[in-house]
């Protein structure tokens, strides 16, 4: 089956570039094109994708509440592709829920295969945007207090099966190598992070994953 994916851009040549390019792989399929953060609201919650690849900065509604309303809703998986890496835009994305953060910049293969890991509920985030979520991760472990990107949480509500999907997240792996590392299915670790976002309240498996850095 192919992956459905709705492009939102307010730049109606990138929303034909992408899905023309896109429209060439075998197992992607574009449903649907928004051309701002509302219009992204509505076409995912009437096609239903797998994907929304999303602009932040739209007209109206940005890139960044529209992403927060659709992870909320649990409607789509959010992968956001940008011009702008400022930090700022970063962290609020990957708070609001967003599944993987690439600039628009990053090659054709590249799009194509974060479309593809996160919808095997991988995530995905730009190296140099990777580094700096990472710093940042760093710097909430050595404060006293809950920050916005380092929550207060308590993970003894999780198993210890969960604890070890958890800090297999913070290394970054994949749903794949985690099964290969805790010798357990693929299906099984869906569950696991399932679980694990449903009990510390959080969106994605970024956030997981920036959770699991900073408390180590």
């Amino acid at each position: 089956m192919s992956i459905t994916v709705v492009i939102a851009d307010d730049h109606a040549a990138i929303r034909s570039g992408l899905a023309l390019l896109l429209g060439q792989i075998d197992d992607i399929a574009v449903i649907g094109q928004a051309r701002d953060g509302d219009e992204a609201i509505e076409i995912v919650h009437r096609l239903h994708p797998d994907i929304l690849l999303m602009d932040i900065r739209m007209p109206g509604t940005d890139g960044i509440a529209a992403t927060a309303a659709i992870t909320r809703a649990d409607a789509a998986a959010v992968l956001v592709l940008t011009s702008f890496d400022i930090d700022d835009n970063v962290f609020d994305a990957l708070r609001a829920g967003a599944s993987g953060f690439l600039l628009k910049t990053a090659e054709t293969e590249d799009i194509i295969d974060a479309i593809r890991a996160v919808a095997r509920g991988d995530a995905v985030l730009a190296p140099a945007v990777t580094r700096r979520v990472i710093a940042r991760a760093t710097a909430a472990a050595t404060s006293d207090s809950a920050t916005p990107d380092r929550p207060g949480v308590d993970l003894s509500v999780l198993t210890d099966r969960e604890l070890g999907v958890l800090e297999c997240l913070g290394h970054g792996l994949s749903n794949a190598e985690i099964a290969r590392e805790l010798f357990i299915s693929q299906t099984t670790v869906k569950t696991h992070v399932s679980h694990i976002l449903t009990k510390l309240d959080l969106q994605s498996r970024v956030q997981a994953a920036i959770l699991a850095r900073g408390s180590r």
